[in-house]
């Protein structure tokens, strides 16, 4: 009997310390609150893009990915959670992955639902998650997300069957395992599949995945999707500009803009279209693809509408939606 419990700590405790390895949600606090204006009735649950990240570095020289985003909705009133995916794998791993940490932040809070925001990437995850456990979802948000997929992977994803193959595949896989190891975590912790990455963001490969999980999904190329589903909101905003600020380090998407089936009408890696999904916000902000998430550090056009006022008033319609 004592060996028996002995080993049942043992299980007991792998089995907490693999929770805290994987199950990586964090919730973002801020010292004061200043109103309930973002106060909605279920969390906010944040899903980062391919190559995505919490906090990359130290709480004193680290950089978060929703940068000065999650803080000021916390300021506000939400309660609000960063999760944390494989940078780079497959739509379904990470689906995976983002609703085992929805399960807890459920557990953890109480709440019988969650709001799901994902950028990029992280709308394919939220999609997933839609689908599968509709039940504990109460509104899903797509930020920039190629839901029919990006030109770019495609060319990416065109190294397979060639030298360049082997290489790119291995460089791309130790910069995932870098960014969860600047992250202080273990980067070994998450999966990395490179080609599994570009595969899910190809335009064949979202087309598969979108009929598949199809809850807030366009029935035609440029049209919205439905805009509640099995008792579920889907909203979707993104912009349309590539090269928005000389300054910014992410002018580089002014040339992937170009490589888009629509040079003048995506934000350098999704176009327009392909970012729909259920009702649109918005779908012409003067952003680029980081631009939306606030990088880096705030550059953006003079003329563009500061990210963090748009997410606090997207909280707000979900708040007087009930959600």
């Amino acid at each position: 009997m004592k060996y028996g419990l002995l080993i049942a700590g043992l299980l007991s405790t792998y089995a907490l310390t693999a929770t805290q390895t994987h199950a990586a949600a964090s919730q973002i606090k801020s010292s004061y609150v200043a109103s309930s204006y973002a106060k909605t009735k279920y969390p906010l649950v944040f899903a980062h893009g391919m190559g995505g990240w919490i906090r990359a570095g130290t709480d004193e020289l680290g950089v978060d990915y929703w940068y000065q985003i999650l803080p000021d909705l916390a300021r506000n009133g939400a309660n609000v959670w960063a999760t944390r995916v494989s940078p780079f794998n497959t739509s379904e791993v990470r689906g995976e992955q983002l609703l085992q940490q929805v399960d807890e932040v459920l557990a953890i809070t109480g709440a019988a639902k969650v709001n799901l925001l994902g950028h990029s990437h992280g709308g394919h995850s939220i999609a997933y998650v839609s689908n599968v456990a509709s039940n504990k979802i109460a509104s899903a948000t797509a930020i920039s997300s190629p839901l029919k997929g990006s030109p770019v992977a495609d060319l990416i994803i065109s190294a397979q069957g060639t030298p360049l193959e082997q290489p790119l595949v291995a460089l791309i896989n130790f910069g995932s395992k870098a960014i969860v190891w600047a992250q202080q975590q273990d980067p070994n912790s998450l999966p990395h599949d490179a080609l599994g990455a570009g595969k899910s963001l190809s335009q064949a490969g979202s087309k598969a995945f979108s009929q598949k999980y199809a809850l807030g999904m366009p029935k035609t190329s440029c049209g919205e999707g439905t805009a509640m589903e099995k008792g579920i909101y889907f909203y979707s905003f993104s912009g349309n500009s590539t090269l928005t600020n000389i300054l910014d380090p992410d002018s580089l998407l002014g040339a992937t803009g170009l490589l888009m089936q629509a040079p003048n009408d995506n934000d350098g890696l999704v176009s327009r279209c392909s970012a729909k999904y259920g009702k649109t916000v918005r779908d012409n902000y003067n952003w680029n693809h980081l631009d939306v998430i606030n990088q880096f550090f705030g550059l953006r056009s003079i003329f563009a509408p500061d990210p963090v006022d748009v997410y606090r008033q997207h909280a707000n319609r979900l708040k007087l939606q009930g959600l």
